[in-house]
């Protein structure tokens, strides 16, 4: 790592908001639940939408499901990356050199791109008010299933390294 880059790691962790998360034994408890119920939220609400798109739950409306679905996700990412930066600035210097918060990292770059890049699609559309989903909306589905399982396992990974 440079010495540019360890140095701004240096700051955040000396950030006054990073010293009381470590302080704070309650404080840090409501940053990591709060996370916790986040990523939990996105999860929540990936998972049975993908599974919709990969033709489960046949009976239950895209057109409903897909954009309550998606906003859920949305939300949850949000407050994950708030809370998550919070967490990352109790321990910056760790965390940037733990292999398993970098895959986490990773992953859920590639899980939100593969959700931007959906949504532009014209079959996620058409898929989302009741048409039918197309090949390539089933692979991003199963990608998308595969790459937040991931992320949630490198993320509990995090604390064993």
């Amino acid at each position: 790592m440079s010495n540019l880059a360890n140095e701004a790691l240096l700051a955040l962790a000396a950030w006054p908001g990073a010293a009381l998360l470590r302080r704070s034994s309650f404080a840090y408890l409501l940053a990591n639940a709060t996370h916790i119920l986040s990523v939990g939220l996105v999860v929540g609400a990936i998972v049975p939408l993908d599974l919709r798109l990969l033709e489960l739950f046949r009976r239950r409306s895209l057109a409903v499901l897909a954009p309550f679905l998606s906003r859920c996700a949305a939300v949850g990412m949000a407050c994950a990356l708030m809370t998550g930066a919070l967490l990352f600035s109790v321990r910056p210097v760790e965390y940037a050199g733990n292999p398993a918060f970098l895959a986490k990292l990773g992953l859920i770059a590639v899980g939100v791109a593969n959700a931007l890049l959906l949504r532009r699609r014209a079959a996620w559309r058409d898929a989302a008010s009741g048409g039918p989903v197309d090949a390539g909306v089933r692979l991003a589905a199963a990608l998308s299933l595969v790459v937040w399982t991931g992320a949630v396992v490198a993320g509990r990974w995090i604390g064993f390294l």
